[in-house]
């Protein structure tokens, strides 16, 4: 069992956090080190328990708070050599390159992660497994691929982008080109082709799926989740639906080991915290 919580979630900064037995894994720290420290003391969680620093890319909506964190509380931050390099955290010594296709584990947590399509220098998705409750987080690209898919194939909750919603963006006040990049195979997921990957990735042991880095400008929560919801609802989904906001944390949600070889009831697994 773990508690997940989303500190925040959009172009102004995304980190969430895995709170389990073993300590705290956080995945992107993309606000400052304050800032973090700020929202994970409003939904209690003690980063003097952080065991860990898991980065998807460098952009600093990312990254930004990875250096300072990792240095005071002395915890390793994992991520592709390109996010290291990018982050500027290759010269640092508590650091675990991530490589795609491929499991590294760190005490109680094990790490898999896949290369995406994005304009990043290495950018990817990836899966934290805890004492057998795996969550996995694909947000900033474009286009699934099928290491995507597969990688995320068995989760008990999931983290994905659903970014705009394609009416808003082609309405929207950005250029052209800016609406070229943002839907292209490179940029983000439509709200349609989130609701569409989540369907392909839904299993009877999803409890729980947490829709990441909406636009602003381009996106609604209630245009999000109608998209996942009505994508969902032909597959017998029972599990919860949320959105990650920008400016203040959602959670903590309890996460179990939901997936069907652990469990005697088709019965979604979650709670509220």
């Amino acid at each position: 069992m773990i508690r997940l919580v989303a500190l925040g979630s959009g172009s102004g900064g995304n980190a969430f956090a895995i709170d389990a037995e073993a300590g705290i894994v956080l995945v992107d720290a993309g606000f400052s080190a304050k800032e973090i420290h700020r929202r994970a003391a409003t939904v209690g969680l003690d980063l003097g328990r952080l065991i860990l620093i898991v980065l998807t890319h460098e952009h600093g909506d990312h990254a930004s708070g990875a250096r300072r964190l990792a240095r005071q509380y002395g915890v390793p931050v994992a991520a592709t050599e390109g996010t290291l390099r990018g982050a500027r955290l290759q010269a640092d010594a508590a650091r675990i390159a991530l490589r795609s296709a491929s499991i590294v584990e760190h005490g109680a947590v094990l790490l898999e992660s896949c290369r995406t399509l994005h304009d990043a220098a290495e950018p990817t998705a990836v899966v934290v497994e805890v004492g057998e409750v795996r969550v996995g987080f694909g947000y900033d690209f474009g286009r699934p691929t099928v290491g995507l898919r597969h990688l995320l194939r068995d989760c008990d909750a999931l983290v994905l982008e659903s970014n705009y919603d394609e009416v808003m963006l082609r309405t929207s006040e950005y250029p052209s080109s800016v609406q070229h990049r943002i839907a292209g195979s490179g940029g983000h997921l439509s709200n349609r082709a989130a609701a569409e990957l989540i369907a392909g990735l839904c299993h009877e042991g999803l409890s729980m799926v947490m829709l990441a880095h909406l636009s602003r400008q381009c996106n609604r929560p209630d245009l999000a989740i109608a998209a996942t919801e009505t994508s969902l609802a032909p597959r017998g989904y029972r599990g919860l639906v949320v959105v990650a906001e920008q400016d203040r944390p959602v959670g903590p949600f309890v996460v179990k080991p939901s997936l069907a070889k652990y469990r005697a009831s088709p019965q979604a697994e979650f709670e509220f915290s």
